[in-house]
């Protein structure tokens, strides 16, 4: 019985010993900020993408974005990358506010989403990253990627005999 006790505190310090990589590991591996942020933004930022037989065309509703605040990007070669933020209104606007009506501004409700706009996208083999446009009207970005002409079939090769 007495080796029994004494192995207990033992036997759970070597347990709490082996644990601590384990706790450590999701300590290090844990996402951080930026990354649940960008993943925020990603989900809640709506596309539609389109082929066409010369393109591919994506849609993206980003309203309230100044066409300058607005990032498209060829990443790692083929990811398309579109980014933009959605700010709450100007300080200037609030301090005109308040010079008109002498009061303080209170939302009573504030549905309309702020924040970081993103979205991400492999692009197919095909597509000519050297040929792409922009255009953002109406709180709409419409980004074009054209594609690539398909390859020439390969002519036969005649081997002379010796």
């Amino acid at each position: 019985m007495d080796v029994l006790m004494a192995e207990q505190p033992l036997v759970s310090t070597l347990n709490q010993l082996l644990s601590v990589p384990e706790e450590m590991e999701k300590l290090l591996n844990a996402p951080t900020r930026s990354y649940v942020r960008d993943t925020k933004a990603m989900a809640s930022t709506p596309a539609d993408i389109k082929e066409y037989p010369s393109s591919y065309v994506f849609v993206l509703d980003m309203p309230g974005v100044k066409s300058g605040e607005i990032n498209v990007q060829i990443e790692e070669g083929n990811v398309l990358s579109i980014s933009g933020e959605r700010k709450r209104e100007e300080q200037e606007e609030q301090h005109k506010e308040k010079e008109k009506e002498e009061a303080e501004v209170k939302y009573l409700r504030m549905e309309r989403r702020v924040g970081k706009l993103m979205r991400k996208f492999n692009l197919p083999k095909n597509a000519n990253v050297d040929a792409i446009s922009a255009e953002y009207r109406d709180g709409v970005l419409t980004v074009a990627v054209q594609k690539l002409p398909p390859p020439e079939p390969k002519k036969p090769k005649t081997i002379e005999i010796k």
